[in-house]
């Protein structure tokens, strides 16, 4: 049995990996991270999905806990803007359509075309964002409408493996006080935490990792080793020669610049969404925390300048850039080839990254540390186990990069070579059939990408709809059926969304009672 684990970086990945295996696996494994005084991490993965949740949940940490250290907020949807034309905008919401007569209220949608909205027009969440809702009453009660915590039966079920129940948001956070925040939770839980700089991966006469060698504590050693050094890939890339798979046949956009925005929020008020505005080499982030906007620019190198990418971002937030400090970014797009090889698992950035858009990253992370768990070595070969985990991990990337590409190719927006190009670009495998069978019918569970990468149906179905350059056909069927149960629905969700505006607080308000209940620095969770 694996007894002793060395992970090598810190940041999200390395202590969203080390407080997971700590929780999970308590007293039989010890966990020891050791990350450099010296580097800098990225840290501006600062939105997630709703599968987010459940890590939480396993650490036993309430919201209460840990938002406020981590200034924290809900994500309803992410809203596009400009992808389909220059004021145009839509939200792609954690909600799945209703289903009615057997039929997704997103075809009868198709069939009826109340108006030119179909995320308003079948979705609840959309209004929240247009509010400024937060999804809780002050009390801290979910909202209605079947947005139930932990029931089975809800409508709104979300697909990580082994889950069963989905959440109507995830969050914001600001990565780097997460990572701070979960340092605190992991030591006093039984992590070892070195502050050094490795120096050397030094491998024995197998090839495997015997041990890291550091510049004041000398070597360190353990039975299995994770590597969370970001793009760099220290131990998995460079040491032990895993080469990487670039995605940027399909996927161009490979910098970004960034920038911290004080903002006075409860004059601005918090959109509990992410925005997503596109741009003519890529498109701009705005992530509101409680304090302040996280915002940058995503962008094909090939295609725009830093220093141009940088102009670009600031003019986009205007006066309030002045001044701020820009951090440049280049991303490796793509994976590595074997995210765990002979006794070294990559979690992170040194494992894959499929651009931010649709906050994938932390998704990532979450995804491996969880089938680490379920895939955790014992005595013996390992072979059988690693091969599964490749399998599972590099399937997940490989989906969620045929996502990322559908955002490009379908986007109405060509007003520019960049946008025009996103049309030309080559096909992922299996994707060109799938396009096919979307032009007859909505994507089904039968006709998405066949493995699990975190997106269900209702994304991709959000997506095409939303961004307007392909044109589905609605079913012929539904001409031949009786619609007044289906204009029913639609009259309800509008009917319900409108309450459900008229009765919430608003995201700021929701939030800074939190603020106000939180107890400080202290860490609690279960220990």
């Amino acid at each position: 049995m694996t007894r002793s684990v060395v992970i090598v970086g810190g940041g999200t990945a390395g202590w969203l990996t080390a407080t997971y295996l700590k929780a999970v696996l308590r007293d039989q494994v010890s966990v020891t991270l050791v990350e450099s005084k010296n580097i800098p991490t990225i840290g501006v993965g600062e939105a997630t999905f709703s599968t987010v949740r459940h890590f939480f949940e396993d650490l036993g940490l309430e919201e209460h806990e840990w938002m406020p250290e981590c200034d924290a907020t809900y994500k309803l949807a992410i809203r596009f803007e400009n992808w389909r034309a220059d004021g145009h905008c839509f939200y792609h919401p954690f909600e799945r359509p209703r289903v009615v007569d057997g039929f997704s209220l997103a075809d009868w949608w198709l069939h009826k075309r109340p108006s030119d909205r179909f995320d308003r027009d079948c979705s609840v969440l959309a209004a929240l964002c247009d509010a400024h809702s937060s999804p809780r009453y002050l009390d801290g009660a979910m909202m209605e409408q079947d947005f139930v915590e932990d029931r089975e039966d809800s409508m709104f079920r979300a697909t990580p493996a082994g889950r069963t129940t989905q959440f109507p948001y995830a969050y914001h956070f600001d990565a780097t006080r997460l990572a701070g925040f979960l340092t605190r939770f992991g030591v006093q839980r039984g992590v070892s935490h070195v502050l050094d700089d490795v120096t050397d991966v030094v491998l024995d006469e197998q090839g495997a990792i015997a041990h890291v060698l550091t510049k004041e504590h000398g070597p360190l050693s353990g039975d299995l080793y994770v590597d969370c050094t970001g793009f760099r890939g220290m131990l998995l890339n460079q040491a032990l020669g895993v080469p990487f798979v670039s995605y940027q046949d399909t996927l161009p956009n490979d910098s970004a610049v960034a920038l911290r925005v004080p903002t006075d929020m409860a004059t601005r008020g918090i959109r509990p969404c992410t925005t997503a505005t596109a741009q003519d080499a890529g498109w701009i982030w705005t992530i509101p925390l409680f304090g302040r906007l996280g915002t940058g620019y995503v962008y094909a190198s090939d295609y725009c300048t830093p220093e141009k990418a940088e102009r670009t971002l600031r003019e986009f937030v205007g006066p309030t850039a002045e001044g701020l400090e820009a951090n440049h970014i280049r991303m490796r797009i793509g994976r590595s080839e074997r995210s765990w090889e002979k006794n070294c698992v990559a979690v992170g950035l040194s494992s894959g990254f499929v651009e931010p858009l649709e906050s994938t990253g932390i998704f990532f992370i979450q995804n491996a540390v969880e089938q680490l768990v379920k895939h955790f070595p014992g005595d013996g070969d390992h072979e059988a186990l690693r091969a599964s985990y490749n399998r599972q991990v590099g399937r997940v990337m490989d989906g969620v990069r045929e996502f990322l590409f559908l955002h490009y190719f379908a986007a109405a927006r060509s007003d520019n070579q960049y946008w025009k190009d996103t049309k030309k670009r080559p096909v992922p495998d299996g994707l060109g059939e799938r396009l096919e069978q979307w032009a007859a019918r909505l994507p089904d569970q039968e006709t998405v990408f066949p493995y699990f990468h975190g997106f269900e149906p209702y994304s991709y179905v959000a997506m095409i709809l939303g961004l307007g350059g392909l044109s589905p056909q609605p079913l012929p069927v539904l001409a031949s059926l009786d619609d007044a149960a289906a204009r029913k629905e639609l009259r309800s969700v509008r009917d319900q969304a409108r309450t459900l505006v008229g009765r919430l607080p608003s995201q700021y308000d929701y939030v800074a009672r939190l603020h106000a209940r939180s107890s400080g620095p202290a860490v609690h969770g279960r220990s």
